[in-house]
């Protein structure tokens, strides 16, 4: 990470973009020159961005993990995980048609969710498996304030690692009922299959990027807390979401999740 903050105006001054764009639907365009490209730079503006919306009255309810699958990493021309924060305005699990109006050009992708039961202050492979309370299925609908999704690392973690909405699905298990590697996912749109993958592809298993996110977060200041939701990220390559469309994703030996979009 780079080892010189970004100055207080140039990021600020990326946030009040982002901001903007969240507020309008209308994308900004990439805001990676004015931070400098420094990863801690845009978690910088990430943070700025989040407290504004905690100011506004979403409490923070988890992380996400980007940007572990290679083939979505390949997607957007980037080659290493992110993170960002889930908040409570971002959950839509069990909204019967979900309203994406707000969104600037969303696409979706199935993932393994962690629940957690315990905070994570010190963390190791040990300590991040013990805090698992539940493993369960997920959709991360993700969006880009940027236009194009013309980003770097830069861009999407300023972007809060380009998060949009989140869906649970219902099935819970332990940790120790599901084998993440092993995992096999198929996600369709209405009835067409338009993405598959498996528990290897997300860093070679999701406890990984569990282990990554808790690391990371930590050495930023803000572990990670028992409650927390951690989407750990992709089992196969996101698609865009269509207005009007139900999307279903089964993961083998975990279970399922649905969303309906709104619109035609």
């Amino acid at each position: 990470m780079s080892a010189t903050p970004a100055a207080p105006d140039a990021a600020r001054e990326a946030a009040r973009q982002l901001l903007g764009a969240l507020a309008t639907g209308v994308p900004v365009p990439p805001v990676r020159a004015a931070i400098d490209g420094g990863i801690d730079d845009a978690y910088t503006v990430q943070e700025l961005v989040i407290r504004e919306r905690e100011a506004a009255g979403s409490a923070r309810v988890g992380r996400k993990v980007g940007l572990t699958n290679p083939r979505v990493q390949a997607q957007l021309g980037v080659d290493r995980p992110d993170f960002g924060v889930l908040l409570a305005d971002m959950d839509v699990t069990g909204v019967d048609e979900v309203d994406a109006s707000g969104l600037v050009s969303p696409r979706i992708e199935a993932e393994i969710a962690f629940i957690l039961g315990a905070d994570i202050d010190e963390p190791s492979r040990a300590s991040v498996v013990a805090a698992v309370d539940w493993v369960v299925p997920a959709f991360e609908i993700v969006d880009s304030r940027i236009t194009d999704w013309d980003i770097s690392i830069v861009d999407t973690i300023a972007d809060n690692a380009s998060s949009g909405l989140f869906v649970l699905g219902d099935a819970r298990r332990r940790l120790d009922e599901v084998d993440t590697v092993a995992v096999t996912m198929t996600m369709s749109e209405d009835d067409e299959v338009v993405s598959s993958g498996d528990g290897a592809a997300c860093l070679g298993d999701p406890v990984n990027a569990l282990v990554w996110v808790a690391e990371t977060a930590a050495a930023l200041g803000r572990p990670l807390r028992a409650g927390e939701i951690v989407l750990s990220g992709a089992l196969g390559p996101m698609v865009p979401m269509r207005p009007g469309r139900r999307y279903h994703a089964r993961i083998d030996g975990l279970g399922t999740v649905d969303v309906r979009v709104g619109g035609e």
